[in-house]
């Protein structure tokens, strides 16, 4: 059961961990969920177009680029945490139907109770591992497939292969869109092994991230956009150099030398992603 410590803070026992809601102090409405301390989502109830992550931001700006402004598009969720980008293609693209897939059943059901998302029969949230739900998934069945799972603050190894690349690339349309978060540090070992790996099955590709973390100078997250046809490369090189906290994308020559010498991922020796350092995550209380 949840108890609260405070007036709002909600701790609660999850299966995969401790969860908690911490509302934002400094906006009336926002929270931000923490799977054992590492931030997962933040949400705005009153306003699902704000965006306070980073590398939300940037999976929203793909979001937004890879189609006419409005259009619905059919987008499956690898990971849900507290819903923040299905909101956000509710509010910005209406009609689109969304599938979202949570292996953490107890999550979901605490996100549904404190943070409700708003009723719509083209959203459906099922309890399921991710690389289960791609594999039961209909060839050419959606238009975006949006991977954001973590296990704790590290992807799961049998969501870093190539032949889990290979259900993504099988499930998309001809001209659909991978989006995956990812998290790494120096030297970018993880980072680079995923470009190589995503790339074999859906070749044209950049990525989008902080200068120093595409350095390999300190650890972040990183945003790639794979498909089979060119990415929208200048539209988004934009906005991210627009971004609160600018960004560069890497693409062609540039993303080739990134991931130069890496070798792809295969499931016989696939690793979880890059733990992140301790102490790297800190939220006020």
């Amino acid at each position: 059961m949840g108890r609260r410590r405070d007036a709002d803070r909600v701790v609660e026992q999850v299966d995969t961990g401790q969860a908690e809601l911490l509302p934002d102090p400094d906006r009336a409405g926002s929270w931000t969920l923490l799977l054992d301390g590492a931030p997962q989502s933040h949400v705005d109830l009153t306003d699902p177009t704000h965006l306070e992550f980073e590398y939300v931001r940037r999976l929203a700006a793909a979001l937004d680029l890879i189609a006419p402004p409005g259009a619905p598009l059919r987008v499956l969720h690898l990971g849900g945490g507290a819903l923040t980008l299905p909101r956000y293609v509710t509010a910005t693209r209406p009609g689109s139907t969304q599938r979202v897939s949570e292996v953490d059943g107890a999550l979901v059901e605490l996100v549904r109770r404190a943070l409700p998302w708003p009723t719509d029969p083209r959203l459906r949230v099922r309890v399921a591992d991710a690389r289960s739900t791609l594999t039961a998934s209909r060839d050419a069945s959606y238009d975006v497939v949006v991977a954001d799972v973590f296990a704790g603050a590290r992807t799961p190894a049998h969501l870093t292969s190539v032949e889990y690349a290979a259900e993504v690339a099988r499930v998309l349309r001809p001209d659909g869109w991978y989006l995956a978060n990812i998290a790494d540090g120096p030297p970018l070992r993880h980072a680079r092994a995923q470009v190589a790996t995503v790339r074999s099955v859906l070749p044209r590709a950049c990525l989008v991230g902080d200068a120093a973390v595409l350095r390999g100078r300190r650890y972040g997250n990183l945003v790639l956009v794979a498909g089979r046809v060119e990415p929208p490369v200048p539209e988004l090189t934009r906005r991210a150099a627009g971004d609160w906290f600018p960004g560069r994308v890497l693409a062609g020559e540039e993303l080739d030398r990134f991931a130069g010498g890496a070798g792809v991922v295969r499931d016989a020796d696939a690793t979880a992603s890059t733990p992140p350092p301790p102490g790297i995550f800190s939220v006020r209380r």
